[in-house]
């Protein structure tokens, strides 16, 4: 994963070519349905950006919820294990996630020749 986010980084970085923005922080958002484990990512990103030009930014992750939507009550509800992650109004299984499964970048704050700025980064 650490490596995914660090190809993103430097194709992010080339948009801005000649120059190399100094990044102080990279905003993600991690879905609880992935398979990511945010301490270790940003234990692996501190290691892997040390000598990098990516050197001391730092990754703040936000976290987001499951939700389901019940196809057929159409209701969205946060599933969870200890009920099959089964609808709470009708029992029917979870068919749809409508959140809980992003892993991508919301925006990087960063600077360019002494001007700060926070990028928004596309959804991918």
């Amino acid at each position: 994963m650490t490596r995914c986010l660090l190809l993103s980084m430097e194709e992010w970085k080339r948009g801005h070519a000649p120059a190399t923005p100094k990044v102080t922080t990279v905003h993600l958002l991690v879905g609880s349905f992935t398979c990511v484990e945010p301490e270790q990512l940003v234990t692996t990103w501190q290691v892997a950006v040390q000598s990098s030009w990516l050197a001391g930014a730092r990754l703040a992750i936000e976290s987001v919820p499951l939700l389901g939507r019940c196809v057929l009550c159409n209701g969205t509800y946060a599933p969870s294990s200890e009920q099959g992650y089964r609808s709470p109004c009708c029992q029917h299984p979870m068919e749809e996630i409508v959140q809980g499964r992003e892993l991508k970048i919301r925006s990087i704050d960063y600077s360019l020749s002494g001007q700060s700025s926070s990028h928004l980064a596309p959804c991918r």
